[in-house]
């Protein structure tokens, strides 16, 4: 049996991998073009978000039984026509929902308490302190849309701060964790937010699920959170709405495009106006990105793994 993995993991995946017989060929560097060329050599295909598994890669490789997803993101395989090939898919949205959840929160602390403003202040000597008078989280509601394994874990999180947790998910009913949360069955019933956190993942339904006409339906300014997909929010949309006032704040850690250098103009203009403003708190997509959750995700794909092939 032999694997072929294309991105940096936690060296327990290889040795585990290689203690149950299989011959691992780690190549993080590796281009897709290379991965197409190779692949007819392989029964299993460890990704992270680099490698499109698309039909062409499946064709080629002829001999695939499974593919592992370093992660949760599955919109870069092509599930139904794997389905079809009868290629088991695995990925691991249980390892790093704490380290996103954690990163939900310190971003959404970060603008309600004006930190890296404040910050970058302080270090320009200027002393500002009532301009950073900030906003308590204890007093405020918050919109969860997408309770999976992220959602989830953000909501437990948020029951020590005692604020009131909204959360709706279309397709599964929700385990409230605390006398604080409560499932919401219509998308209209958190229109009463505060804050909203996105943890959704990508498909036809949910690509720009944010984006005008679901801002103007919030009655009050708020602040945003978007740590699942950039295409769930529409860019331009959340731009004016952080122009007039209607988004109070947002913090992104995903984008519609997370390649810089293959920006169109109209990318770098519109890029380049989110940047330059001072309600938004911009990460480069390392909500999940933690020491630890790198070898939980390693983990749990192996006993994935362990699992399937048994």
């Amino acid at each position: 049996m032999r694997v072929l993995i294309t991105d940096d993991v936690h060296p327990i995946l290889i040795e585990k991998l290689n203690s149950i017989g299989y011959v691992v060929d780690y190549q993080p560097d590796i281009s897709i073009y290379d991965v197409k060329l190779c692949i007819e050599n392989y029964d299993g295909l460890i990704i992270n978000s680099k490698i499109l598994v698309d039909r062409e890669m499946m064709d080629l490789g002829s001999g695939l039984k499974w593919i592992g997803r370093l992660g949760s993101g599955l919109d870069i395989i092509d599930l139904n026509y794997a389905k079809n090939k009868h290629i088991h898919i695995l990925s691991t949205p249980e390892a790093n929902c704490n380290a996103v959840a954690e990163h939900a929160l310190g971003m959404l602390i970060g603008m309600l308490r004006n930190i890296p403003r404040a910050n970058k202040e302080v270090k320009n000597m200027h002393w500002l302190r009532e301009k950073n008078r900030g906003e308590e989280l204890s007093v405020k509601k918050v919109g969860i849309i997408g309770c999976g394994h992220t959602g989830s874990r953000l909501a437990h999180i948020l029951e020590g701060f005692g604020c009131e947790v909204k959360v709706y998910d279309k397709y599964k009913t929700v385990t409230r964790v605390h006398d604080n949360m409560y499932q919401v069955q219509e998308l209209s019933d958190i229109r009463d937010c505060d804050i909203i956190s996105f943890h959704l993942p990508l498909s036809p339904e949910t690509k720009y699920f944010c984006n005008k006409q679901f801002i103007d339906q919030i009655h009050n300014p708020f602040y945003l959170i978007n740590t699942s997909r950039g295409s769930v929010v529409n860019t331009i949309d959340l731009i004016e709405a952080l122009k007039n006032g209607k988004i109070l704040g947002a913090a992104l850690d995903v984008f519609e495009n997370e390649k810089p250098n293959s920006y169109s103009e109209s990318e770098k203009s519109m890029y380049n106006e989110l940047y330059a403003m001072e309600n938004t708190i911009l990460t480069p997509h390392i909500a999940g990105w933690t020491f630890q959750s790198k070898e939980k995700i390693a983990q749990v794909l192996f006993n994935k793994i362990v699992e399937f092939v048994s």
